[in-house]
């Protein structure tokens, strides 16, 4: 008689999707993301196919006082918390709320939770590689020097392979830009908490901060949730949604905002001259920002999605919120009683095909 193969299950780190094999597999691809997900036993436990990742994962020896000759069925529970192991992953999550000021906003802490849960979930970002900023309590208050900090450290020896996110809900506004390194004359700001005292972080700020940095094989991803936002990290390309096709967005003055060879690539809530809302509009009795929100849906409904059914997706959802009419306006909007108008924007270091799967 053959022997029977016994079923064990393994959770992939791409999209946490758990996936049955047998004991003598190698590897398999997981069947919702595609992801190859590796299973290379040996005495010293789990090590990574360095073939394909092109480094060793950290802490891989056997706890303390193991004896080298646990079963298989135990080292392939470990495989569980282990088995997508192509790259290293960081986030950086801004919730800004401006407590107790005039402009206070009510949605960017479930916006940051969100996300957060987001990452984890759907795309197998380790708890200890995100960093939360928000005015939450247990949590770092995002003030201009705690952001400006969170992302040197999230580029920070960035490597080959690696995938990072930087997420901002807040306020954004824009101011003349003096540099002539702005096609339509204005910088892009986000908003800190402290940003009436100790002011915003311009674009040209981000850029130098986690867009330069990007070497070779690194990808960012920044997702910013906030007024004025289409430009806000200065990157090249900006993509007509509209007319399908990228735009060239270089400086004027031919000042480099490129990267080392890496990728950066941004999703705005809005363009430049636009505003951004928060709603109730998809959560009972819960203010959200309604990019987020939008965001999130599309990619729970569809792991699998590209870059263009992203844009598709969300401005769908956008557009039932708007017919719903269950929108707040953020604080500077209503300020000023701007009409609210708010598409998002897709720009990126380089142009790519828009057809290609979007992934964190």
């Amino acid at each position: 008689m053959k022997k029977r193969m016994e079923a064990i299950e393994v959770i992939c780190r791409k999209c946490s999707l758990p996936v049955k094999t047998t004991h003598a597999a190698k590897k398999l691809r997981c069947p919702r993301c595609h992801a190859e997900i590796l299973l290379h036993l040996n005495q010293n436990g789990i090590q990574e196919n360095n073939t394909h990742s092109g480094r060793q994962r950290e802490n891989q020896d056997q706890p303390n006082g193991s004896s080298g000759h646990e079963s298989s069925t135990n080292r392939l529970s470990v495989a569980a918390s282990l088995s997508y192991l192509a790259t290293r992953k960081r986030a950086l999550i801004c919730g800004v709320t401006y407590t107790d000021q005039k402009f206070e906003l009510k949605g960017t802490i479930n916006d940051a939770n969100l996300m957060k849960k987001l990452l984890q979930q759907i795309y197998g970002f380790p708890e200890q590689t995100i960093r939360v900023l928000t005015e939450d309590q247990g949590t770092i208050p995002p003030t201009r020097k705690h952001m400006e900090e969170g992302m040197r450290w999230l580029v920070e020896g960035c490597q080959q392979g690696d995938s990072l996110v930087f997420y901002f809900s807040g306020h954004g506004l824009r101011q003349r830009d003096y540099d002539y390194d702005e096609l339509d004359g204005y910088d892009e700001t986000i908003c800190p908490l402290d940003f009436a005292t100790n002011g915003m972080i311009l674009d040209n700020d981000i850029n130098a901060m986690i867009v330069r940095p990007l070497v070779k094989g690194v990808k960012l991803h920044a997702i910013i949730d906030s007024c004025h936002s289409g430009t806000v990290l200065d990157l090249q390309h900006v993509y007509d949604h509209k007319l399908r096709k990228w735009k060239n967005n270089s400086p004027p003055n031919g000042a480099n905002k490129g990267t080392k060879g890496g990728l950066a690539i941004c999703l705005s809530a809005c363009q430049d001259n636009q505003l951004a809302v928060d709603t109730t509009a998809f959560m009972k009795n819960q203010m959200i920002g309604a990019m987020t929100y939008c965001f999130i849906v599309a990619v729970q409904e569809n792991p699998g999605l590209s870059y263009i059914d992203l844009l598709d997706s969300m401005e769908e959802t956008m557009s039932k919120a708007y017919e719903s009419r269950c929108i707040s306006a953020k604080f500077f909007n209503r300020l000023l009683h701007r009409q609210i108008n708010q598409e998002t924007t897709l720009s990126s270091s380089q142009d790519f095909d828009v057809n290609n799967r979007f992934m964190l």
